[in-house]
This record gives C-alpha cells, structure tokens and sequence, in this order.
C-alpha cells in the first residue's frame, strides 16, 4: 500500500514536471515534443523498477521490423504501454481516443506529437476522414503508426475480440504489421493496486506481410497475440 501511494506521488508529479518543463517545445519543431514523450517513457520505466521493484524484460527483439514501413498493433493492459513504447518504437504515433486531447498541456503534447485521434462509437467528420489521416501519416514519415486492437485497457484474463478497425487499416494500409503483447496488467491494473515484486514481459511477435483480407488478419492477430498472452501471463 506505502509503496502504491510512493510509486504514484512520484509518477504523476514526474509527468506532469515533464509537461511544465517541456512547455516551449509548442512553439518548437516536433522532435522536441517526442523527446519528451520519449523521457516520460524512461521516467514510467525507473518508477516501477525503483519503486515497485518491477522487472522488464523485452522477449523477441530479433522479431523487431527494421528500414521498412510498418505499423504496430499491440495488446494493452495498462498505462505502462502508452509510455514505455515510446522508448522501444523511437517515438511511434499513437492512435488514441479524442478524449485525451482534453487534457489539459497533457492533451496538447499529443496533438503536437502528432498522434492520431478517434471519436469512439461515434460517426463524424473527423472519423470519415480517418483513413485518409492514417495514409497521409504513413506516406509523409518515418514514425510507424502504432494502434490498440482492443481499444481500451483490459483486465489480464480478458480476451474480448479485436476491433475491426485494426483490419482496414492493415488491408488499406498494405504494409507490414508488428504485433506486441504486453503482460502490464498483472503490475499495473487499470483499477486498483499496483503489485510490486513482478515481471513486465514485452513480446514481439514475427512480423505479419501484408496480403491476406481483413478478416483473415485480423483472425490470426488476434489469435497469435492472445496465445502470446497466455504464455507470459
């Protein structure tokens, strides 16, 4: 319980000095908003290890797609992730939920770092054009686009279907998929306490051609991402 209560105070007041200190990177090139995506990555990263005595271990790195265009569909379980990649995928763009752009300095970190947002269950012009954001991105820069397939965070035992969303992206797309699971929940729940004295295990998974129909796809991510899950859970 101590050591929750620690872990928080020092992660949230840690962010949020990330934010303050980083405040004239608005009106700076967008490399230096990543830069401080990419620190709050190292700061998430040295609290669960200082604080919670977490162990990360990174399995499959020889999985890692390299000099090719890719995007990257990963399982989440927890805030860890939407940190901790940030260091592992060189400042990928996240697609995220609107809400989040909300948030006070925070939300507009995300929008200067050019993460692409989604109105959830809503129809809109925004979301129309959606597509058409995602291929612009992926034509125009280096930074793979890296998506939730199961749109929010889940408990460690759940195993809800992907959403379809991830498989028109991958068949408009046409290009490589890296998939990823991450075990982050049975330290760092979406509710409740955190557990100190555990192992975080990141899994890259052998990278998916493009090719096959999205549904096919999106069949066998779903498959090989939760199987993953089951091994490191």
């Amino acid at each position: 319980m101590i050591r929750n209560i620690i872990f928080k105070i020092f992660f949230y007041f840690g962010v949020i000095f990330i934010c303050i200190l980083f405040i004239p990177a608005f009106f700076l090139p967008q490399k230096v908003a990543i830069t401080a995506g990419k620190i709050s990555g190292f700061w998430a990263k040295f609290c669960l290890e200082f604080f919670l005595s977490t162990k990360i271990v990174i399995k499959g790195r020889e999985n890692l797609i390299n000099n090719n265009k890719f995007f990257i569909a990963c399982s989440h379980q927890s805030m860890f992730e939407t940190f901790f990649l940030q260091i592992l995928f060189d400042g990928p763009i996240f697609i995220f939920k609107k809400e989040l752009t909300k948030i006070p300095i925070f939300g507009w970190y995300l929008i200067k770092i050019g993460f692409i947002s989604i109105e959830r269950n809503k129809i809109s012009k925004s979301n129309i054009d959606f597509m058409d954001k995602i291929k612009s991105t992926v034509r125009n820069s280096n930074r793979p686009i890296l998506i939730f397939p199961q749109a929010t965070r889940l408990n460690v035992d759940d195993r809800l279907p992907f959403k379809k969303g991830v498989g028109r992206i991958y068949e408009n797309l046409n290009i490589k998929c890296q998939p990823v699971a991450i075990n982050s929940g049975s330290v760092w729940p979406k509710s409740g306490q955190l557990n100190p004295n555990k192992t975080i295990t990141v899994s890259i998974l052998k990278e998916i051609d493009p090719g096959m129909n999205a549904k096919e796809f999106l069949d066998y991510l779903e498959k090989n991402i939760y199987m993953e899950l089951d091994l490191i859970s």
